[in-house]
């Protein structure tokens, strides 16, 4: 396994890194957190002090909506699903992202 990160995300990264597992289906916060985990191979792990704030700021953004339902275990949980303005606020985001990497990876292999 790699090593282990607690990140302190580039702004925005880890709102895009939400809006992308959420791509995938509605998820519990808790669930969006370990899919992360899982995806990244252990690499990043968000804590709750992390999720929740980007998961309000999704909310208040309208690129995420949210509806109480119950988790796996059966217990009382806030379900979030991407919505159009998030898919267009992911895709935005992910250009971006992907310009920057270029750019780092430019100036990393220059001799």
């Amino acid at each position: 396994m790699g090593k282990n990160i607690t990140p302190d995300f580039l702004p925005g990264t880890l709102e895009m890194l939400i809006l992308r597992t959420l791509s995938f289906g509605p998820q519990h916060g808790y669930g969006i957190a370990q899919r992360i985990q899982q995806v990244s191979r252990d690499a990043l792990r968000v804590g709750e002090g992390s999720l929740y704030p980007a998961l309000q700021r999704l909310l208040v953004s309208d690129s995420v909506a949210a509806e109480w339902g119950a988790s796996e275990n059966n217990r009382r949980a806030r379900f979030y699903r991407i919505t159009a303005a998030g898919r267009r606020q992911l895709a935005e985001e992910k250009r971006s992202f992907d310009l920057l990497v270029a750019a780092i990876v430019r100036v990393m292999e220059a001799t």
